[in-house]
């Protein structure tokens, strides 16, 4: 019984650390679709420039198990897209601005995926859970 004790564990670790590095992800795709549109602060600058998190795989001495963190956020190193607006106050001397290098398709697809991602972890949680319940329902009869 103490051995299912520390399966249950185990999986609650597992589940709340991809909790965890998935809700780091979304913080990061969100920047990325709030700056979207965002242009340089002086004439000629380069925008924002897209994050793309990274994770890493840990083994957890605690639990004796892997687990999932969120790694380092890394820079797109794609090109910013650019534009002929003479008039806008971030173009250069020779009338273009420079914009982000996010595209809002591929961060909703992220989020999206994100999204499923997290939520798989939440029910792996909900249905550890219930499993605990019960066994404590069985021992209790």
């Amino acid at each position: 019984m103490a051995d299912d004790a520390g399966d249950f564990a185990r999986t609650m670790g597992i589940a709340t650390s991809g909790l965890r590095a998935q809700s780091g992800r979304m913080r990061v795709i969100s920047e990325n679709i709030a700056n979207v549109d965002s242009t340089a602060q002086t004439a000629g600058g380069d925008p924002y420039r897209r994050k793309v998190p990274t994770f890493t795989s840990t083994l957890d001495r605690t639990l004796d198990a892997r687990t999932v963190a969120l790694g380092r956020i890394k820079p797109d190193t794609s090109s910013f897209l650019v534009k002929y607006e003479p008039t806008n106050p971030a173009a250069d001397a020779t009338g273009h601005v420079k914009y982000p290098n996010v595209n809002s398709v591929i961060e909703m697809a992220d989020m999206r995926n994100a999204q499923r991602s997290y939520e798989a972890n939440l029910n792996v949680i909900s249905a550890t859970r219930r499993m605990i319940q019960r066994t404590l329902d069985i021992l209790k009869a």
